[in-house]
């Protein structure tokens, strides 16, 4: 087990930050889990620990948000996710988490700014199989190695401007599936050693609290706001992922 004070220090607050997202406050401030706690840990072994804490809090999501989910949408993205998944698991030792980050933060910022400097209201867009298709396939694979699924599918679901618990519980569904779907490769690729399971331990008691603070502060913020904040995050999300990206191919 990590007995470092410091690890601790970052990532107790990264915990935190993933539970109060997956509780529906706050979007995508989860993607910034694994870089903290990767300022003490290689990124790999930050998710690893990650992964068990992160199902017990989709397991109190589920429960939190009791059916309050969209059906149509999960239809079309769990199959694709799974896909995903499967295809970050088969390049996990193949592909740069760099590129990973140049990637996903390109395609957070595009989609933000084009929303900001859009003039007037951006239309409203219903299910699509051949967006979610693409969408959920894009965020099961960048969710395998650095628990980077938000922005993607945050691209699809956005637009579609759902109540604000319906958004939420789909994405708690979502990320429950996509998740456990992670967890065999996760298991042939060696990443749960002994030390991996017993932080995960210590931290566990972590994953309800973050969740139902997210899901208490959810409940008090109108739905104009959770919008706003989600592209907000989605934004320093980008920029954050890019950043990570390019230090991470050019650390010079």
């Amino acid at each position: 087990m990590i007995s470092d004070p410091l690890f601790y220090l970052c990532a107790i607050p990264a915990v935190l930050f993933y539970g109060i997202a997956k509780g529906g406050f706050g979007g995508n401030i989860a993607i910034l889990s694994v870089p903290l706690m990767a300022l003490v840990v290689s990124p790999q072994k930050a998710a690893a620990i990650l992964l068990p804490i992160l199902i017990v809090m989709d397991i109190t999501a589920l429960r939190t948000f009791r059916g309050r989910w969209d059906k149509t949408n999960l239809r079309i993205i769990i199959p694709a996710a799974l896909v995903g998944v499967v295809l970050g698991g088969l390049t996990f030792r193949l592909l740069n988490d760099a590129h990973i980050q140049l990637l996903i933060g390109a395609i957070a910022l595009l989609f933000v700014l084009n929303i900001w400097l859009r003039r007037g209201e951006p239309p409203v867009r219903g299910p699509s199989r051949v967006r979610g298709g693409f969408w959920g396939m894009v965020s099961g694979f960048t969710s395998f190695g650095i628990h980077a699924g938000g922005p993607p599918i945050n691209v699809y679901l956005l637009p579609q401007k759902m109540d604000k618990t319906l958004l939420m519980g789909t994405i708690a569904v979502f990320f429950a599936v996509v998740n456990l779907a992670k967890l065999p490769a996760y298991i042939y690729l060696d990443q749960f050693n002994s030390s991996n399971l017993l932080t995960s331990l210590v931290l566990l008691p972590l994953a309800p609290v973050g969740v139902k603070m997210g899901f208490w502060m959810l409940q008090r913020s109108n739905e104009k706001l959770i919008y706003q904040l989600c592209y907000v995050f989605l934004f320093f999300t980008g920029c954050k992922l890019l950043y990570d990206g390019f230090t991470g191919l050019y650390p010079g």
